[in-house]
Parts: structure tokens; sequence; C-alpha cells
């Protein structure tokens, strides 16, 4: 029996899972129809590069973890390993600004924690009293409710406001473009907790488990990139699926019902298809809108993910344009130094291989819960704002050669308290009342970042296949 399943998103998630999903029917020797449905014109999602002139322009993610296995194994599977490009490892350093100042991050401080002493020690990032009180966490008893938390509040309750607003809120809330005091902790960075749980003091933990800096054992950086940007994995995934898939492009799911015969119905502008298994890869919202008859009642609830809207702003200076020597990956900017830029990262120096010395690029951030008004200007505004930053915050007074600004409208989902406990009861009631329709993607859990969203991609690909050959298909 030819199985035949939707796959709704072809972000990198969709085209993981659509990727797992042939490579198990090639090892079964079996044929299945598989079918990749995207609302846009192109495939990718938030992955996107520009290439123009020879030069490598992320407006999406412009790296990944080398140590989360799966996207690393992902490339060499691909045949792209011998693409993989190592940030440069000396553009290692990051800035935090405060009170209008690029300062360095402290060495030895692990997402802002400190785990060598003495140079967290000698930071004018914080008091004296503000230092005192981070280093309570090594008497602080350990929190004994099991309950999720906001990330916020176990910070502050570890280290206090200070070490939370000046470091720890634009490093790690940063990533998800969110408010620490809004975070799941369980959703975002579970391994703190498990620290104080068996070592109740998280310093103490983290100097018994963290690894050393990778760059001062083996020389390998904790990041990766493509030579060609990272659009290279979303070309080469389209190229090995196109003989096997078929890409339905500006196509988004109207609806979805479940029919008769136990498959599922889904509804474009123009036209139905039916469909044995689908799975569902993109937002929340759009869950909800497309499957408001098929959903079981709760989704609503347990479906609650807001979502941030965010702009990446590339700038490009020639070299004898800047005065500032772009010393090391880029600098974070917390909330309450109340700045357009959010981050910046000096990618020319972090990834030389983008420019190859012919210009001097910055990426620039704007947009985070709570600072989201920017967004509401043209782009000429945005530019405006980010350039008397930049100004400001290292001394550059240039127009850049050129820019690109690329908006991400509601592209960052909020993890907030209770998220991972929500989504687990959505998944086990969509598995009891409709079977056959899954769900995965950085909106759901798992985590946002690349190699996140391919595990995803690949476990619930398996999901679909082993229930597509479930006593209902013999």
């Amino acid at each position: 029996m030819r199985r035949k399943i939707a796959i709704v998103g072809g972000g990198i998630t969709g085209l993981t899972a659509a990727y797992q999903l042939l490579k198990l029917a090639d090892a079964a020797k079996e044929e299945i129809d598989c079918h990749i449905f995207e609302a846009s014109s192109r495939l990718g999602g938030k992955i996107l590069t520009y290439r123009e002139q020879n030069l490598v322009l992320e407006a999406g993610p412009d790296s990944m973890l080398a140590r989360k296995p799966a996207g690393v194994q992902l490339i060499r599977d691909l045949g792209l390993e011998s693409e993989i490009i190592e940030q440069n490892p000396n553009a290692r350093q990051t800035y935090i600004v405060k009170n209008g100042q690029l300062v360095h991050m402290p060495g030895g401080t692990q997402m802002g924690i400190p785990i060598h002493f003495t140079p967290f020690l000698e930071t004018p990032l914080l008091s004296a009293a503000g230092k005192t009180r981070v280093f309570s966490d090594l008497v602080l008893p350990k929190r004994e409710d099991p309950s999720d938390e906001s990330l916020g509040h176990f910070l502050r309750r570890r280290f206090g406001d200070e070490l939370t607003d000046s470091l720890c809120e634009p490093l790690l809330a940063g990533i998800y473009a969110g408010r620490v005091d809004d975070l799941s902790l369980q959703a975002t960075f579970p391994q703190f907790a498990d620290l104080e749980k068996k070592y109740r003091s998280v310093i103490l933990g983290l100097r018994k488990t963290a690894h050393p800096t990778t760059a001062s054992t083996s020389g390998r950086s904790a990041f990766i990139t493509l030579r060609g940007g990272l659009q290279s994995l979303i070309d080469r995934l389209s190229e090995v699926l196109s003989d096997s898939a078929q890409f339905h492009l500006r196509t988004p799911i109207l609806e979805i019902q479940r029919l008769e015969t136990g498959g599922y119905e889904l509804s474009t502008a123009y036209e139905h298809f039916s469909f044995d298994c689908v799975l569902w890869t993109t937002d929340t919202q759009n869950l909800l809108k497309a499957a408001n008859k098929l959903l079981p009642v709760g989704s609503n609830q347990w479906l609650n993910v807001p979502a941030v809207s965010t702009a990446t702003i590339l700038l490009g200076y020639t070299p004898d344009q800047l005065n500032h020597s772009l010393d090391g990956s880029g600098f974070v900017v917390p909330r309450l130094e109340n700045r357009a830029i959010t981050a910046a990262t000096w990618t020319s120096s972090k990834w030389p291989h983008t420019t190859q010395g012919r210009f001097s690029l910055i990426r620039c951030y704007v947009g985070r819960s709570g600072q989201q008004e920017i967004l509401k200007l043209d782009d000429k505004q945005i530019l405006q704002k980010v350039r008397r930053d930049l100004e400001d915050l290292m001394g550059i007074q240039a127009s850049p050669y050129f820019t690109h600004i690329t908006r991400w409208q509601e592209a960052m989902p909020q993890y907030l308290v209770g998220h991972r406990e929500r989504i687990r009861t959505f998944k086990q009631h969509i598995a009891t009342h409709t079977p056959g329709f899954l769900v995965a993607g950085a909106s759901y859990d798992g985590g946002v970042g690349i190699p996140d969203c391919v595990l995803q991609g690949q476990k619930t690909a398996t999901d679909a296949w082993m229930y597509m050959h479930t006593e209902i298909f013999r």
C-alpha cells in the first residue's frame, strides 16, 4: 500500500522531516507520496542567505551550535561536510553595553554565570554589592518545588537582580527575543534546574560539569556555519527531495478535516488533498485557524504561544570607513539601556569568509518582547535609529556602503511558564483524538535553534512512519 503524507511548512523542520521519511522508505524499499506545502514563495523558513557580489549575507540565523549533533550530522548526510566553517578563533570576545559603553564580557563565565571567580570579580559590569549577591548562590538552599518557574525568577533568586538584568537577560532571553521574567525555565534552560536539583548551588554545579571552553582545549569552535551560507543546507535538502517529494509553494493550508476513512483532507484556495498522515510544522496560530474543526477542546489554551517580531539590519562598510577594530564577535544590549539595537554581530570578524576582507559587515537586531514599537517604523527610520546607536556605541559616523533590512513578522515563539506541560498535554490529546496528525517545530517544544528543529523533524517523521505501519494500515 503506497502511503500519502503531507508536511505543512517548508522550513528546516519540515524539510528535515521529509528527508527522514524518504530515508526510512528507501531503507524499507517502499514508496511514499510526500507533499510539502509552503505558504510563502520560498523554502527555508527563517533561514535566508543573500548572495550578492560574492558576499554571504545572512538575514536569519548565521550559525548553529556544533555541540548539538543533529545539525552537524544532517550536514554530513547531505554531503556538505567540506563546506563547514568554524567561527574565527580570534573573534570570540563578546561585549555588553553598560551605561552606553562597550564592556568586555568577563572571562570564565557560562551564559553570564561565573565559573572562574577572579575575572568576574574584576569586571565593571556589576557593583560590589551585585557581585556579593551573585555568590550567595554558593550557600542558598535548593528549591524543592518541582513546578515550572520563569527563567527570570530562577536567576533572581539564585543570583540577584543585577546579574540577571545586566548579563543574563541580554544573553539568555536574547536567544528568544523575550523577557526573562516571562520565559519558562523548563522550556528554555532546564539544565539550570537540573544543576540546582543535583548540586544545590548552580555555580558549583557548573564548575563540576561545564566543559572547558573549546578555545582553550581543542581549538574547535562552539559555532559553525556553511561556506555558502546556511541557505546551502536548504538548497541541498531541496535538491535531494526534488525527485521524491512534491513541493507546493504559495499554497497555504486553509482547513484540515478528518475523513471518515481515517485520513485527513487538506484544503487550499483552489484544491483539496487527502492524506493518510499529516505533519504540521508551522506556528500554533496558523494551526488553530486551519484546524479549528479538528483539534480537541482546550487547544486554544494549550497552544497559547505568542510570538515576537524582529528585524535584521545588515550594514556593510569599506574597511577605511570604520574607526573601530571589530575585535570580537559583537555585543549585546540589556533592555535597561533602552537602545533600538538589541544585539549586533561583527560578521566580517566572526565569519571572515562572508566578505573576504572587502567589507566590514555589522549585523544588528531590533525588536524583542516589550520593545516592539520600532518595528512600526519604515525601513528608513529603523536604519536611522540603528545608525544612531552605532555612532553612540562604536563611534561610526560613516554612511554604510550597502544595507539590507529583513523583517521577521511574529517569528520568535515565546515559551511562557508552563509551556512544556501545555504542549505535552496537547500532544497527548491529538494522539488519542486525531491519530496520524503530528506537530513539530520551534513553536512547540525542543528549542528554536537549527539543530533543535532538525531533531524535531527527524523524530516526528519517525513517529509518522511508525504510525503508518500500524495495524490500521495493514
